[in-house]
């Protein structure tokens, strides 16, 4: 086994253009404010990093979840949450929720009428944009430092 020197090919682009950091920041802030409680916003988080295969989201979210007081049991059992008991029905649903719209192109019908159903049962209307948001900004986090190999523990 060798031993190589993780390098990112380049900085965080949000950080190379102007206002694109803040911006990003003001959607994270108010997806925040529409009552999703954090562990569920950071599991949420954690799955999509896991789909999307980006280790610097995976550490984060990580870290996020562990911060909000999640449990080694539940982060070690986020990516087959379907075989694990420890997960809420809101969380499963969530779960649900994150793969299909992180897999668009996986399936003809994006989000199943059945699984929006059961979305719109569980969530306000505030909390289901809330949610939408939050699955598209960890998209957005993933599709950026996945390709630039943003390294797991490097900050931003």
């Amino acid at each position: 086994m060798t031993t190589s020197t993780l390098e990112a090919r380049m900085p965080n682009p949000a950080a190379l253009l102007p206002g694109v950091g803040e911006a990003i920041g003001g959607l994270i802030a108010a997806t925040r404010s529409g009552g999703l409680p954090e562990p569920l916003l950071a599991l949420v988080h954690l799955r999509v990093s896991l789909i999307n295969g980006c280790a610097s989201c995976v550490h984060g979210g990580t870290v996020e979840a562990r911060a909000h007081g999640e449990t080694e049991e539940r982060l070690a059992t986020v990516g087959v949450w379907r075989e694990a008991p420890w997960f809420t029905d809101a969380e499963r649903v969530a779960l649900e929720l994150a793969e299909h719209v992180t897999r668009l192109a996986d399936t003809a019908d994006a989000v199943p009428d059945e699984l929006w159903a059961e979305v719109t049962r569980v969530f306000d209307e505030p909390a289901r944009a809330a949610l939408l948001l939050w699955i598209g900004v960890v998209n957005l986090f993933n599709r950026c430092n996945a390709p630039i190999r943003h390294v797991a523990g490097t900050g931003w």
